[in-house]
């Protein structure tokens, strides 16, 4: 997909026949992926139904239904009919053991897991075996007959993510390049903040999400180190931000590097090295088999007692399960200790990896020109919808640029052209010896910034490098393939030098 807007975006200087022709095309494909998306809604794995009349007012209805033993969620979606006529039904549900909830007439839908729970409910294991929902029926009125219908899902370890773990439906429709932070602490690990009276203390979740919020951020995923009690707590907030797409992800840190795992909520077991998780791959076998992403989070960094395990370390990793490298950390933006001479030695050796930034931020008190304020760098995906599963595919397919000082309207586009095949970041062109390749860079809010094109990790003079401009701005350039192997990506640079924008490759023969 956005290959299919880098090229919208040159049509504009060229024939407008063959734009109104592709635009058409591009509405088609939306609509086919809308409607695509519609079919495979999730069916319930349960349907329980039933009527209340006038007999039952004022009691409580015990609805059993089984639970398998390798359940890891459980949701519930609850309608009825007669509202209009002063029918009240309440829900709540108890497992086999022990009362799990009450939300009476509050909400419609709520989910239980190990880690979270909608408010109004435990989190805590699914126990199989007998559970119960509960109706209570404070009213309905004589003569009234109340049909009800209780659509149960259950989730399971190994189930790949649809839609978004916190949210029932997309935050915003529609394909566009959307801007997050993917990595950031609070006080469920090592992040604080200062008190009302002024004391260093462990920074509530709330304040970290309100600062991506009024930063305008798109998504974020709260990383803390290991542990999984932040999911309950953006279980929480989600409804309340409802423009601000909540991610779960943890830091799992071990004494052989650091790496966010993003996609799942399940147990990631970080004891590195013990008879547990005995070798990094091991590891790595836990993050796939319940579909996850896992970046490496500054591997550039030394790792030493000062910060045990904060650079990449681990023997034997197998590249080929990982799927991105944090190439700028708040903490480190360009240069040797950044993630950048790591992440390329890998691309060299023929590793597609998607490059991301993280803030790395400890204290949402930070102001936004703050190194690892939350939002400072900003990771910008291209994805065509604002859910958890769009975001993460996006990451995966390397549709990403960085934007190192988090801005709200810098943006990079880069695309190749050879024959019939279009390319943009993250893409790949099978290019004979011989052919010519047309590369062009689209670039918006970067007035004064120059270009540069680095291929297999060293600067190139291919690209003109004088100061762009204008507020929107297009540079091209050919390229003759020499049929080997190649990735070649764009960095924007100030005047002064500074690394502005980080853009992923663009991969020939890979």
């Amino acid at each position: 997909m956005p290959s299919i807007v880098i090229v919208l975006s040159a049509l504009r200087h060229g024939s407008s026949r063959l734009l109104r022709l592709t635009t058409v095309f591009v509405l088609l494909l939306c609509a086919f992926a809308s409607t695509k998306g519609r079919a495979q809604q999730k069916k319930p794995d349960l349907v329980l139904r039933g009527t209340v009349t006038y007999a039952d007012r004022q009691t409580y209805l015990e609805l059993p239904f089984a639970v398998g033993k390798d359940v890891t969620r459980l949701s519930v979606e609850f309608s009825y009919t007669e509202h209009d006529k002063h029918t009240n039904l309440d829900l709540g549900v108890f497992d086999t053991e022990r009362f799990r909830g009450w939300s009476g007439g509050n909400k419609s839908f709520f989910t239980i897991s190990e880690t979270d729970a909608t408010p109004s409910y435990l989190p805590g294991v699914i126990v199989p075996g007998k559970w119960k929902l509960i109706l209570g029926v404070p009213n309905i009125e004589e003569g009234v007959r109340s049909e009800y219908e209780a659509k149960i899902y259950f989730s399971h370890l190994n189930d790949p993510l649809e839609g978004s773990t916190f949210s029932q439906k997309p935050l915003r429709e529609g394909a566009a390049w959307y801007r997050g932070d993917l990595h950031m602490h609070n006080a469920h690990s090592d992040g604080s903040c200062k008190s009302q009276s002024g004391e260093k203390v462990p920074c509530p979740l709330y304040k970290t999400v309100e600062d991506a919020a009024n930063r305008k951020l798109d998504f974020i995923a709260i990383t803390d180190h290991n542990t999984m009690s932040q999911y309950n707590d953006m279980r929480e907030l989600q409804p309340y931000f409802d423009k601000l797409l909540l991610m779960p992800g943890r830091e799992v840190t071990t004494f052989q590097g650091h790496a966010n795992v993003f996609g799942t909520t399940a147990f990631i077991d970080f004891r590195l090295t013990s008879p547990h998780v005995p070798t990094v791959n091991k590891l790595l076998d836990q993050v796939q088999e319940v579909h996850g992403i896992i970046s490496l989070n500054h591997p550039g960094s030394p790792s030493g007692a000062a910060c045990m395990g904060c650079g990449w370390t681990a023997p034997d990793t197998d590249f080929t399960r990982i799927n991105a490298i944090e190439a700028i950390n708040g903490g480190s933006l360009d240069g040797p200790r950044s993630g950048i001479p790591f992440w390329q030695d890998k691309l060299n050796k023929g590793f597609r990896l998607t490059a991301i930034g993280g803030s790395d931020n400890h204290d949402a008190d930070y102001g936004p020109s703050i190194r690892s304020a939350v939002g400072h760098p900003t990771t910008v995906v291209y994805a065509p919808n604002l859910t958890e599963e769009a975001i993460l595919n996006g990451i995966r397919a390397g549709h990403v640029f960085i934007d190192i000082e988090g801005t709200q309207d810098r943006t990079l586009e880069f695309s190749a052209n050879a024959g019939t095949t279009t390319a943009s970041m993250g893409d790949f062109l099978a290019s004979p010896t011989g052919q010519q390749v047309r590369f062009t860079i689209r670039m918006l809010g970067l007035e004064n910034a120059h270009p540069e094109i680095i291929r297999d990790g060293d600067l190139t003079t291919l690209v003109d490098a004088s100061p762009i401009k204008t507020t929107e701005e297009m540079r091209s350039f050919d390229y003759v393939s020499d049929g080997k192997r190649h990735w070649l990506r764009v960095n924007i640079r100030s005047a002064e030098g500074s690394l502005l924008i980080l853009g992923n490759p663009i991969y020939l023969n890979f």
